[in-house]
């Protein structure tokens, strides 16, 4: 009992000390405890955690390790390594560590732990990973709505459809809450439907009026009825609920147009760089950019099937490495070079095999190829470009949970946004033109082996190893998850011609090949 107080006085002791940032107090603290009561597995905790904090990050992963060794069920010890590990983007490692962990006989059937593991694994894209944790807390608690929920979004990323219906059914079924938790819009894009007549029709009208739903919750309903009518051809029908959803999600928004002119204006004024920094050996980024919608998910797929290809879905780096001050302006070049560091090795991870091409297919990355560039001069950006008609039917037919796509519940938010890409865009074409391939999303569908084998070899595989027949088995985590399942085809070309007279707002886009 003694014992225990002196810990838990330490402890508390310690944490002031971090809570004021005098770190280096409260390692002094830890480490004095430590010399008494040495096998302590809370001090030994906290004293790697401020380890952690202090930069230390090789010395406290070691000692989570050594935790880990002794408990392999130390959750506390498990999610600190592997966020330590995730930060420096070893996201194998972290996998690894939190499914020993959960694993353990201690934790196997806990479903709030088995969440956040998952939670933690989504945010690596460790989709299998997380699927396998999701599957393993179902058996030990096959009655749990959230476990289903989460094993819903999982599968569906994975490709698995059937798998997800099933979860996202259980789900609505045993818990009123899972029609807060997008579990509607998964359920509705997880199949084609045929005809009005198909029971899930039923199942989201009730779900709208049962009231007593959020905002958000009632948006996404209307979204997934309106992917549903869509399906069966009534478009009229479909146009109808899509307006009623994207004026829910409208309002809800913190998107400004203010705020991004403002962000694009800064950009196109931005001196171009001074300094030049050398390529780094084995690796290559692949940026693909253009407008949401335009066909980046499909091209990413199509060039990834190359064996000497690694993609890595939408990286949030480029955006986050812009936002630094360190890199405002005209950037020394250890700055860049730190940059680039970080992220080739959020871009590499831990488990590349033998790739020497990376890509990245965050398509608003096209506000940032000034850095993409200055970062990385043997880079290669694709620009995807599309229909403006299709893009915007496209667009404003999805319900996004990110808030930096908030543009895409207003057509007139949509047209500045389009506006503004093809301005960088010749901007970035001028200033690099032998670093930017310009790829149509008609000309991919009308016949992607063509248009593959032409950005190979422009980018630098070997053509005799380019393949495009052969399915992608990565996890996707867009807006495109069925479709890029699919076969290549062009059903999706002149789309907007079904939709002219009930949504009389497209015509304000330009009718053919964007401008």
């Amino acid at each position: 009992m003694r014992m225990m107080r002196e810990v838990q006085g330490c402890l508390a002791a310690a944490q002031t000390e971090v809570l004021h940032g005098r770190l280096a107090a409260a390692r002094i603290i830890l480490a004095q405890a430590l010399a008494i009561h040495p096998t302590s597995v809370e001090l030994r905790r906290a004293q790697a955690g401020v380890l952690d904090k202090s930069g230390r990050h090789a010395d406290a992963e070691e000692l989570f390790r050594v935790l880990l060794g002794e408990d392999a069920g130390d959750a506390a010890s498990a999610f600190s390594l592997a966020s330590i590990l995730k930060n420096r983007g070893s996201t194998a490692a972290a996998a690894m560590v939190m499914r020993r962990c959960l694993a353990s006989r201690s934790n196997s059937g806990d479903p709030d732990l088995a969440i956040q593991a998952i939670e933690l694994l989504d945010d690596c894209d460790r989709k299998a990973d997380a699927a396998a944790i999701a599957a393993a807390a179902i058996d030990a608690n096959p009655n749990e709505p959230r476990l289903r929920a989460y094993a819903g979004m999982l599968q569906m990323q994975l490709g698995e459809f059937e798998r997800a219906r099933r979860h996202y059914l259980f789900a609505l079924q045993y818990d009123e809450r899972a029609w807060e938790w997008h579990v509607p819009i998964g359920l509705a894009s997880a199949q084609r439907y045929e005809s009005c007549e198909h029971p899930d029709l039923t199942l989201l009208r009730n779900g709208l009026e049962r009231g007593g739903l959020s905002d958000k919750a009632c948006a996404e309903l209307h979204f997934a009825l309106g992917k549903a009518h869509d399906d069966f051809g009534d478009y009229e029908e479909a146009a109808r609920h899509f307006r009623e959803g994207n004026a829910i999600a409208h309002r809800l928004t913190k998107w400004s147009r203010k705020a991004w002119r403002r962000a694009v204006e800064a950009r196109l004024a931005s001196p171009a760089g001074t300094q030049h920094v050398h390529p780094m050996p084995c690796f290559t980024p692949v940026f693909i950019v253009g407008m949401p919608r335009s066909g980046t998910t499909l091209l990413a797929e199509l060039l990834s099937r190359h064996p000497k290809v690694c993609n890595r879905g939408e990286l949030p780096w480029i955006a986050k490495l812009a936002g630094l001050s360190s890199l405002a302006g005209n950037p020394d070049r250890a700055s860049i070079e730190d940059a680039a560091v970080t992220y080739a090795a959020h871009s590499r991870q831990d488990d590349p095999g033998d790739a020497c091409w990376f890509i990245d297919k965050q398509p608003l990355n096209f506000r940032y190829v000034d850095l993409m560039l200055t970062m990385f001069p043997q880079a290669k950006i694709i620009h995807c470009r599309r229909n403006e008609r299709d893009v915007a039917l496209s667009l404003w037919m999805q319900c996004f949970l990110e808030e930096v796509q908030g543009y895409s519940y207003d057509f007139d938010d949509m047209a500045l946004v389009m506006h503004d890409c093809e301005k960088l865009m010749g901007r970035w074409q001028d200033r690099w033109p032998d670093s930017i391939r310009t790829v149509r999303y008609e000309e991919s569908v009308a016949d992607s082996r063509v248009v593959v084998e032409s950005l190979a070899a422009w980018i630098g595989f070997p053509v005799s190893q380019t393949a495009t027949s052969a399915a992608s088995s990565s996890a996707i985590n867009t807006a495109s998850l069925w479709q890029v399942r699919q076969p290549v085809h062009s059903h999706s070309v002149r789309r907007w011609t079904r939709y002219i007279e009930c949504l009389p707002e497209l015509s304000q886009f330009a009718d053919g090949h964007p401008r």
